[in-house]
């Protein structure tokens, strides 16, 4: 951390004296410093933390709900943060249920019985979740901002060169899958030397304003899951970048139930079945009329974070009587 900072802001601001919440701040900003030296760059974090980082670095909260207390405020962020956590990470089968996760995410500490895997990649998560946040007022998206999210999500390091992390597949990728007449089948994503030709496209697609909120999430995950451009942490990527649009609009996330993930797997395949595998120079979303179902799947689901605003809102009301 630079002299500035140290010299400047942490002897300006009345820290309350909680020398644990401090430690996890700055190991979490050296976490995400690109350099040898944080000089309280731009960034958000875990939502617990916010506003003393708002203070501290100069560095302001999620634009989200200006309506709200700050103390409302920051407790949705948090509630959005675990709940987002639990439901994405679960789908890939992490073990920690919803409140093992706030807790993890709270209070940095253990759950017995739980592998350190999991928890990992729960901390992994909330931490892109932080750096998608940073992306919000970005004037673009661009493949480094990729690169980045993955690194965050992608908790489990591999000496393999062929894995890499931060970086495109180098070695082709699918999965096993059942056709809509019960018959066993596999499904090749995208051919590794093709995906940086799609991922343009994907960040076209992206960076666009012609979809409302719902639609462009819709194009965004089933888009990225077509390609599945890294050779792990796709499922994740997806569901945080397709968000992105949605978050922009000043809503809550779409976030998958966990509880539905047969459905969710289902209705990805039988897309991918019907149109194929994604090729460079083809469209990357062919017959958009099949993705009907997906997007009432994801519209079914987006109640989950909805009603945790109306609370908040509705806990504010109470207060002003």
């Amino acid at each position: 951390m630079s002299a500035c900072y140290l010299s400047v802001q942490l002897k300006a601001y009345n820290f309350p004296g909680n020398v644990r919440e401090l430690e996890n701040i700055i190991e979490h900003g050296v976490a995400l410093c690109q350099s040898d030296t944080w000089n309280g760059f731009r960034l958000t974090v875990l939502p617990r933390e916010t506003i003393f980082m708002s203070v501290i670095f100069g560095i302001p909260m999620p634009p989200f709900f200006p309506d709200l207390a700050p103390d409302l405020r920051a407790a949705l962020l948090a509630q959005l943060r675990d709940l987002w956590t639990h439901t994405s990470t679960a789908l890939e089968g992490n073990t920690l249920t919803l409140g093992e996760t706030a807790f993890v995410l709270a209070y940095g500490l253990t759950v017995e019985g739980r592998s350190l895997a999991d928890h990992q990649e729960v901390v992994g998560h909330a931490r892109a979740i932080d750096l998608l946040y940073g992306l919000l007022d970005a004037p673009a998206l661009a493949e480094a901002d990729l690169f980045a999210l993955h690194r965050a999500v992608q908790t489990e390091q591999l000496a393999d060169i062929m894995k890499p992390i931060g970086a495109w597949k180098r070695e082709a990728n699918g999965t096993h899958a059942l056709t809509p007449e019960g018959r066993q089948t596999f499904i090749d994503y995208a051919p590794p030397g093709e995906v940086p030709a799609l991922m343009a496209e994907w960040l076209a697609l992206a960076n666009s304003s012609a979809h409302e909120p719902l639609a462009a999430y819709v194009a965004l995950h089933v888009g990225f899951v077509r390609i599945h451009p890294f050779f792990d942490g796709n499922g994740r990527m997806a569901r945080l970048l397709a968000n992105l649009p949605v978050l922009r609009a000043g809503l809550p996330p779409i976030v998958i139930d966990a509880r539905r993930r047969r459905e969710y797997i289902r209705l990805l395949a039988e897309y991918e079945l019907a149109v194929g595998q994604a090729r460079a120079g083809a469209p990357l979303l062919p017959e958009a009329g099949r993705l009907g179902d997906f997007e009432a799947f994801c519209r079914d689901n987006w109640p989950a974070s909805l009603d945790l605003v109306a609370e908040a809102r509705e806990r504010q009301s109470r207060r002003l009587g």
